[in-house]
């Protein structure tokens, strides 16, 4: 099983990721919960369950920029890139007056370096 815990996603465009929007994921066993923001989210969450192959389920909400309320799911199959980070492809619901759906990817971004003159 992969570990999630302590990892961070952004989406990708182009190739890369984009750290505007960010999300942390968390891991206990087979729960798996997260929060994000940025870009148009000024705040989320997701709460779920991963898979013994890394796959995730898990239900999200959001508050957007401009009020809306949004609630969905998702199921995201990991890819494991030659790095060792996780790009994540997600089949995604939204529910509500603005009920869509598609795929998407989020891409694990490196860990944060130590400050310059600290231990790790």
């Amino acid at each position: 099983m992969i570990d999630y815990d302590g990892r961070r996603f952004s989406p990708v465009a182009d190739g890369g990721p984009e750290e505007e929007r960010v999300a942390t994921y968390h891991q206990d066993g087979d729960l798996l919960w997260g929060e994000f923001s940025g870009g148009r989210a000024r705040r989320g969450s997701l709460t779920g369950i991963c898979g013994p192959d890394g796959s995730l389920r898990f239900a999200y909400c959001m508050v957007l920029e401009d009020g809306e309320i949004v609630s969905g799911r998702c199921v995201s199959t990991p890819q494991v890139l030659q790095d060792g980070r996780i790009r994540l492809r997600e089949v995604w619901e939204r529910y509500g007056p603005h009920a869509d759906s598609g795929v998407s990817y989020l891409q694990e971004l490196p860990a944060p370096r130590p400050a310059a003159g600290r231990a790790p």
